[in-house]
């Protein structure tokens, strides 16, 4: 058997680089080299021993970005721009035509001689702006125009012929010297955007064009990055759905070319007049007001935005300008209009997801996850959900189980009782799906087969089909552009619930992630199942010895320990002699008329370099001839859908509950989001807070982080804090790799603790949260909020992402810094300006001094700072292990009063998981007056009594009070 892998491995070779360069256009003239693995994969089982994908199947070829190239192109510099003519007025706008002014310059791709400008006037608050090229075919289409039936359009409001008359903004064109255009709002004369004074590039792979800012600009958005809230004038934001485990500041999971865009004006109080502020510095006496405006640039290709200290460029590698102002002027008017008008409204999540979930790889068997339910009931910590990674799979196939430890026998018996407790189960599923080999019968996989039989998967250019590499070995990718794919995914999902009754999907690896470069499976399918080109958590040379920043303060010893063992593996697996030559990065040139998609002549600033590394190959194409190129940031949006649909066929009324990784700008329409794959440091516990706000902007409230961190050993202090934090969270889980430390909330007797204390607060105010959701979903409002949303017209607040609003009335203010004990904190509105806050705890008003005062609040481990915020009123049922239990315990109302004694809340009720109501139940709590009221709408019945009324901010003794009418004895007060 050894022997015959041996005298296989030359042809995969051969394989691997004729493949490559005939579907990839890859060449290199490296040797490519193996090993075998005597051995069989973790958890796995096959006919023979298994073949490792070598390491070099998942390099690209050496590039340089755009943006640190000193050879570079300007193509302000060598492009010509256009000019508009033939302006024509419409009944909502204007159209014109574009020519360009001198030679077309190709610097990154072939010129458009011709473009089309529509300008449209949709709405109040709403403008168009769109380019495309005059010419578009049957043939072209797909490399310029977004299919609606992909990402919808925005169009013209059905009252536009009145509400147009009041349009906020304006546009005005030159071409002086060349065509420019900008976008004034008109209460104030402020220049929204504005390319005046740049030229317009547009080639088939490459556009490019330029607003000024002002200086010091407020712009939030354009995700996804792990990075402050405020993103700040010296960023390159890039666009590529990438596979990659969080880094700081480059492109990972999702792409969301949106951005919100806030301006602070001082007021001179006698004058009234407005000066824009330009400094970081505010004056906590002044007068401040602000204006905020959102801009969203309808476009899946690959791109990037460069923001600078005076100006935003975009540079997009296909595609069109299809841009779309929004006008607000406050950031919540800019969130609804852009959900209602562009990308959808967020999904109503069943009540069951706002419970506690855990999860981690390396769950071993359905006696683990018992053992796992079994100790949360044990602790008297609350579990709602368990999950499972990848473990449970035959060999890491989606909805097929390891028949050893995922029997499916035994997991009936483990889900009927999970289910009974009140308790549900979520599986991973990954993208890609494995092809088995053909040479081992017992190797059939009828997932595959299926979907094959219906052409449910990419292709290479020459339409056989794409065969990459993912967990299972060599995998196929569902091709969502297909006819017949989302039917068979229906039908997957449909079988597997038949076997196993799961209650939701998590989706994963759908970038679309492959771990080699083009279609490396192609001639070696009779090796599946192989190894992935790496090793897996635990296996030699990837040991898990990483832990916390301050570990060595807290465990001297063990980090010790554990350094030393660090060193050792790396200086192991370091490689020897390493080149010191410069890379010989590759760079192409532009062929007129001809697009090189694998490696487009503008190198954009991907983390991973080549865009097909750790990725499908960009030429992979779709059923009807679209290439990856052009909508492969779309590919994750497009598995969400597919699974929406396919669990609604699987759990029919059910509202369906889906976590995915990769995601577009509408696909909060069908899912919720995780972090993806951080790490156990406090750095990420403090970038999940603008992560989690950035995704507000996004229209995906239901968002969280691996709580304690994923990759890596998380410790006792920071699993602490962060069970605490993540709790006031939409999305709460706790989840870690393979073979690091155990990081359940029960583990350390400290963390139980916390963990309890934060959801004994979360499981009380379970009717807020999930009252903020149903807003969210039926206005576009935001369930967690930032500062400066709340409060937009305090410029000291531009950049605050330590601390964060849950809905209005709720203000979080966690630890962030290892061995601190007590934080630093802010009270907007408060030390004079009308706002005050209560401690949750204590139910005492916040001293606060000054207007802004940063006050240090007392924080030990094991306690987070949380305030109500006066003048609201929070909804709360007393709490329970589970959700399906705490809906069924009496009802408690929290009335925050205002320095001026009012306060008011909503609830919202209904049955918690059906996606069309028989009835629901809205009330609206108003408190005025020394009297508290309750007006209800709706047929929704609900028996469990009202067992407290607590009033908050009271300033004269109480005497006697009256419940409907009724003198309420002491006792009872």
């Amino acid at each position: 058997m050894l022997s015959h892998r041996v005298s296989v491995f030359p042809l995969f070779i051969l394989v691997i680089l004729h493949l490559s360069r005939f579907a990839h256009a890859q060449s290199t003239d490296e040797e490519v080299t193996s090993t075998l693995s005597a051995g069989v994969a973790s958890g796995t089982s096959s006919f023979r021993p298994i073949f490792t994908v070598p390491t070099e199947a998942d390099v690209g070829a050496p590039l340089l970005p755009n943006i640190n190239d000193p050879n570079a192109t300007d193509a302000q510099t060598v492009c010509p721009g256009y000019n508009a003519s033939d302006v024509q007025r419409t009944a909502y706008g204007l159209t014109a035509t574009l020519n360009l002014v001198g030679p077309a310059c190709n610097a990154y791709g072939t010129d458009i001689e011709t473009l089309n400008l529509t300008v449209e006037y949709q709405s109040a608050d709403r403008l168009a702006v769109r380019i495309v090229p005059a010419y578009i075919d049957a043939v072209n289409s797909s490399q310029f125009i977004l299919p609606t039936q992909l990402v919808p359009q925005p169009t013209v409001d059905a009252d536009a012929d009145t509400s147009v008359l009041s349009n906020e903004l304006s546009f005005t064109w030159s071409n002086d010297p060349t065509f420019s255009f900008s976008v004034y709002r008109q209460s104030n004369g402020d220049v929204l955007f504005s390319t005046v004074g740049t030229k317009l590039v547009y080639e088939d792979q490459f556009i490019e064009f330029a607003s000024a800012l002002p200086e010091n600009y407020n712009l939030y958005g354009l995700g996804e990055t792990i990075h402050g809230l405020r993103l700040g004038n010296n960023f390159t934001k890039t666009m590529w759905a990438a596979d990659v485990g969080d880094p700081i500041d480059y492109n990972i999971y999702g792409s969301h070319p949106f951005y919100l865009d806030s301006r602070y004006y001082e007021v001179d109080s006698s004058t009234g007049n407005m000066t824009l502020v330009t400094s970081n510095e505010t004056n906590s006496t002044a007068e401040y007001t602000s204006y905020s405006h959102g801009v969203y640039n309808r476009n899946a290709h690959g791109q990037e935005i460069l923001l600078r200290p005076t100006n935003i460029t975009w540079r997009l590698l296909g595609g069109s300008i299809d841009l779309y102002f929004y006008a607000g002027p406050t950031q919540p008017e800019v969130t609804t209009a852009f959900q209602t008008s562009a990308i959808g409204l967020p999904a109503l999540q069943q009540y069951f997801t706002f419970g506690f979930h855990q999860c981690r790889w390396g769950y071993a068997n359905w006696s683990q996850l018992q053992e796992v339910v079994d100790s949360y009931e044990r602790f008297g910590i609350p579990l709602e959900n368990i999950w499972t990674d990848i473990d449970y799979m035959n060999q890491y196939r989606d909805f097929d189980n390891d028949l050893r430890r995922y029997d499916y026998t035994e997991g009936e018996t483990f889900l009927s009782n999970l289910h009974d407790s009140g308790r549900h189960y979520i599986p991973i599923i990954d993208a890609a799906i494995y092809i088995p080999n053909p040479e081992n019968a017992s190797d059939a996989y009828a997932t595959f087969d299926r979907g094959n039989d219906t052409d449910s998967f990419m292709s290479n250019p020459d339409g056989s089909i794409y065969i990459g590499s993912v967990w299972p070995g060599y995998t196929v990718f569902p091709d969502w552009l297909g006819n017949g794919t989302g039917s068979w995914w229906t039908n997957e999902m449909v079988t597997y619930h038949n076997k196993v009754a799961y209650d939701g999907a998590w989706i994963d690896m759908s970038e679309v992630s492959s771990f080699c470069v083009g279609s490396c499976g192609t001639g070696n399918v009779t090796m599946n199942p192989v190894h992935p080109p790496f090793q897996l958590p635990g296996e030699p040379g990837a040991v898990i010895y990483g832990y916390p920043e301050g570990f060595n303060l807290t465990n001297s010893t063990e980090a010790e320990v554990a350094a030393s063992a660090s060193s050792s593996q790396e200086a192991a697996m370091s490689t020897q002699g390493a080149s010191s030559t410069a890379p010989n990065y590759l760079r192409t040139t532009p062929t007129p008329g001809v697009r090189n998609v694998n490696y487009p002549p503008y190198v954009i600033n991907n983390v991973q370099g080549d865009l097909a590394v750790h990725a499908m190959s960009p030429n992979a194409t779709h059923a009807d001839g679209t290439e990856d190129y052009d909508v492969h940031n779309l590919y994750g949006s497009q598995i969400l859908n597919a699974t929406y649909n396919a669990l609604l066929a699987a759990l029919p009324g059910k509202r369906p509950f889906i976590i995915g990784r990769s995601t577009f700008s509408g696909a909060g329409k069908w899912a919720g989001h995780w972090g993806g794959d951080n790490t156990s440091l406090w750095a990420y516990m403090f970038f999940s807070i603008p992560q989690a706000l950035s995704f507000s902007l996004f229209g995906i409230p239901m968002f969280g982080v691996d709580t304690c961190g994923f990759n890596g050993n998380s410790d006792e202090e920071l699993c602490n804090r962060w069970m605490q934090l993540s709790a006031f969270f939409p999305f709460y889980r706790n989840h870690n790799t393979l073979t690091a430390i155990p990081q359940e909330a029960y583990v350390w007797a400290s963390v139980a603790e916390a963990s309890r204390v934060a959801m004994t607060i979360r499981y009380s105010i379970l009717p807020y949260m999930y009252t903020l959701f149903f807003l969210a979903h039926n206005s576009g409002s935001t369930v967690m909020r930032a500062l400066a949303w709340e409060f937009p017209d305090d410029p000291s607040l531009a950049a605050a992402d330590r601390q964060f609003f849950l809905g209005p009335a709720l203000l979080i203010t966690p630890v962030l810094e290892q061995g601190a004990t007590s934080v630093d904190g802010v009270f907007p509105g408060a030390g004079g300006k009308g706002e005050v806050y209560y401690d949750w705890y204590t139910l005492a008003a916040q001293d606060v001094p000054s207007p802004g005062a940063n006050i240090t609040i007392d924080a030990p481990l094991g306690h987070i700072p949380v305030y109500i915020r006066g003048g609201h009123i929070i909804p709360t049922q007393e709490p329970a292990l589970t959700t399906r239990d705490a809906r069924r315990n009496p009802w408690g109302l929290i009335a925050a009063l205002s320095l001026e004694g009012t306060a008011s809340g909503q609830l919202y009720i209904d049955d918690g998981e059906s996606l069309v109501q028989n009835s629901t139940l809205f009330v609206t709590f108003t408190a005025a007056g020394n009297a508290l009221y309750a007006n209800g709408r709706g047929s929704y019945e609900d028996t469990n009594p009202l067992a407290n009324v607590t009033v908050l901010g009271v300033r004269d003794a109480v005497t006697n009070v009256t419940l409907n009418g009724m003198e309420v004895g002491s006792e009872g007060v």
